[in-house]
């Protein structure tokens, strides 16, 4: 900026020039006269720069009117060709000048043409030279593959020829299958109908958009894949890609530690099934570091607990309920349980001797935690369920089937009709609320998405009292002093009405055997008072736990009952080193392969089998018998036939990860079945939200939602809170 004035006068000037106080004013004035002639300097300076920066920033430039030559130079050229020679005179018009010296850029004519101008206008030239030598169409075609290979796609999304007619008809009809079904049209016809439709187009090579590879692999799928592969490819071709279900509501993100719901429609200590497996089942599938485990079970007011609970047991407090549970589990497996209990709003029914959830069973599983759901009975827990539904919630669910309800409904007044009517009940239920359906057994009802498979085990404590027998067997030992005994609740439908029927018909075969029978029940009283008529050779016990020491020593178990799906009896029996004699009945597959189960197809076949088990000895369990029907074989068993163990493997949800070209039929279309499904499902919702229908269908008053009793004990806001207006 400024610099200081040097001062050029002699030095006598500069020093005063005379003494004493005259002298001495004279050298400040002078210096003040300096430092004042410094001071202006430096503001001429200043006031220099900023007018030179104001005249530079306020100067027109030359860009604009370049611009505007190359806009005219466009708009006058033809729509389907650029007039380069045009673009080119713009550039020409002006000339751009590279800019000298060190402080600022300048405009002058005088200048070398600046680089990177002359480079375009060299590449200008170039591209007008050669587009002279093709016509407006060529152009328009290499403009368009440089726009295509940026697109996304498919490489050769123009060879796959549109869908005609016919296909498209064949697609309709094979996602209407489920409806099908529920007509009653047989699915070979609908094979046959989607095969002609699509053999035209097999014949004109519609399939050649496919690799070599993935051709040979169609050759031995069915016609159903061809289809959606064949959907899917022009689909492809479109860039159409299908995110979600047009009935589906967003489900939870999945984390990297699963979570697990169990919800079941008993438990502890109502000592029947569907409150002991799901609660072994939780304990099993907790030992696993990759999920989270939930066990979900009713609440049942004191008042209902005095009818259900054995012993007049009743509860004050879910937590109370809960250690309970807890205790009693740890004591039978014999380790530490690391899974948690909650619970929902039940009522019981005396008329079905069932518990009927109210309210939305789902909202009781927190929205993180609604990734996998098991269903302990589906069709119980949503006949009347009035709530969100499962498939939508949660990423994955299960059910598993323990019930055979058509056996029992068709032993009641009218039973044929009832059974036909919850039949389609149940089909509906599954196919609305399951992804996959596991049943125990083939005597239970086939359901749509459903396969056989036993997936519950015995007591740990069963196991070890056969290991014990096996010892005290080989060292010599007389471990069974007792004869035949059955045990079970007494109501007729648990085998009672066959077994009196059998010992009546063959009253003479059987007198020498004596039977002890062990359980309590509704129909105690008439299933004594028959025996007691009929002069059987029968003992009535009170009903014990199976694991208890007077009952280890019998050999013998005899179970006639054919309404059973899984009786977890006659498991008990086999691990205990029991000879079982039972009916030729499905229920029963699983323990065929046992050598001590020894099953019977008539009443004569019943007296031999009888009297064989009662002659002999049975066999040990070997190791592998014994792991067979073990909780850690059953939870084997679960994780593979429900495809648990890939939903836990998989990574997260919307991976969208594809190699190579094969193309995925999940993302191509709405599945009309998802469609069916959830139009099954909002059907459901509707007709479970009116309480005149519920109760003619026999659900228990107020179960539509739960009731002031159920939020106090469970700490709930009152249903008028939670719903202020009922419905939408």
């Amino acid at each position: 900026m400024a610099s200081f004035g040097v001062d050029t006068r002699p030095a006598a000037a500069a020093s005063g020039g005379g003494s004493g106080g005259g002298g001495a004013g004279t050298a400040g004035e002078g210096a003040l006269s300096f430092l004042s002639r410094g001071l202006r300097e430096d503001l001429r300076l200043i006031r220099a720069r900023a007018g030179e920066l104001e005249t530079f920033l306020n100067a027109p430039v030359p860009e604009p009117e370049l611009f505007t030559r190359l806009r005219q130079a466009y708009s006058s050229s033809a729509r389907t060709r650029l007039d380069l020679s045009a673009i080119g005179k713009a550039f020409e018009a002006e000339s751009w000048r590279a800019p000298k010296g060190p402080a600022r850029w300048r405009w002058e004519e005088e200048a070398e043409e600046w680089e990177p101008v002359r480079m375009v206008k060299a590449r200008l030239r170039e591209l007008e030279r050669r587009s002279q030598g093709q016509s407006p169409n060529d152009m328009l075609h290499k403009v368009k593959l440089s726009l295509k290979s940026l697109s996304f796609a498919p490489e050769a999304s123009e060879d796959v020829p549109p869908l005609d007619l016919g296909e498209l008809f064949a697609y309709f009809l094979k996602q209407s299958v489920p409806l099908f079904d529920q007509l009653g049209i047989k699915r070979d016809v609908c094979d046959k109908l989607v095969e002609s439709l699509c053999s035209k187009r097999k014949d004109h090579h519609a399939y050649d958009f496919l690799s070599a590879s993935e051709s040979s692999s169609l050759k031995n799928d069915s016609v159903w894949d061809e289809l959606d592969l064949r959907i899917a490819s022009v689909l492809q071709s479109t860039g159409h890609h299908y995110e979600d279900g047009f009935w589906r509501d967003r489900k939870s993100v999945v984390s990297d530690k699963r979570h697990v719901a169990i919800v079941t429609t008993a438990s502890l200590p109502w000592m029947t099934g569907t409150a002991v497996n799901p609660l072994f089942r939780a304990a099993y599938l907790a030992q696993s570091s990759k999920q989270n485990v939930t066990l979900v079970v009713p609440w049942l007011c004191k008042s209902d607990q005095e009818l259900v609970y054995p012993n007049s047991m009743t509860f004050n407090s879910p937590e109370e309920q809960e250690q309970y549970m807890r205790n009693w589990l740890e004591e039978r497996v014999g380790f530490k349980t690391d899974f948690k209990i909650s619970f929902y709003p039940g009522k019981f029914q005396k008329e079905r001797r069932s518990i009927i959830p109210a309210g939305d069973t789902s909202q009781f599983i927190p929205s993180k935690e609604a990734d996998i759901a098991i269903l302990e009975e589906p069709e119980h827990l949503n006949w009347y369920h009035h709530g969100k539904r499962w498939t939508d919630r949660f990423n994955h669910v299960v059910g598993v089937v323990h019930t055979n309800y058509l056996e029992y409904i068709k032993r009641e007044k009218n039973g044929a009709i009832q059974a036909f009517f919850v039949k389609h009940i149940n089909n509906l239920v599954a196919r609305a609320y399951c992804h996959k359906i596991l049943r125990l057994s083939g005597a239970t009802q086939d359901l749509p998405r459903s396969m056989i498979c036993n997936v519950h085990g015995v007591n740990p404590k069963f196991l070890e009292v056969g290991e014990r027998i096996a010892a005290e067997r080989q060292s010599g030992h007389q471990s069974f002093s007792k004869g035949a005994y059955f045990l079970g609740k007494m109501v007729w439908a648990k085998g009672y009405r066959e077994l009196i029927d059998l010992f009546a018909k063959h009253k003479s075969d059987l007198e020498g055997i004596k039977l002890d029978i062990y359980g309590n029940g509704e129909d105690s009283h008439e299933v004594q008072s028959a025996a007691r008529k009929l002069n059987l050779n029968l003992n009535f016990h009170k009903g014990r736990d199976h694991a208890d020491d007077s009952i280890q020593g019998y050999k013998v178990f005899v179970n006639p009952s054919i309404s059973d799906v899984l009786c977890t009896a006659t498991a008990e029996a086999l691990a205990m080193g029991k000879f079982v004699v039972c009916a030729d009945h499905p229920s029963n597959d699983f323990f065929r392969s046992f050598p001590n189960c020894l099953t019977y197809k008539t009443s004569e076949d019943f007296v031999a089998k009888v009297k064989e088990a009662m002659t002999r000895d049975p066999q040990p369990l070997t190791a592998e018998q014994r792991y067979n029907l073990s909780w850690e074989a059953a939870t084997q068993r679960f994780m593979e036939h429900s495809e648990l163990d890939k939903v836990l493997n998989s990574a997260t949800e919307g991976d969208g990860s594809n190699t190579g070209r094969r193309l995925r039929k999940s993302a191509s279309l709405p599945n009309m079945s998802d469609v069916v499904d959830g139009g099954l499902a909002f059907a459901h919702y509707c007709l479970t939200g009116n309480e005149l229908l519920r109760l003619s269908t026999g659900a228990v008053p107020g179960t539509r939602d739960y009731n002031k009793q159920h939020s106090l004990d469970l700490r709930l806001l009152p249903p008028q809170v939670q719903k202020p207006i009922y419905g939408w």
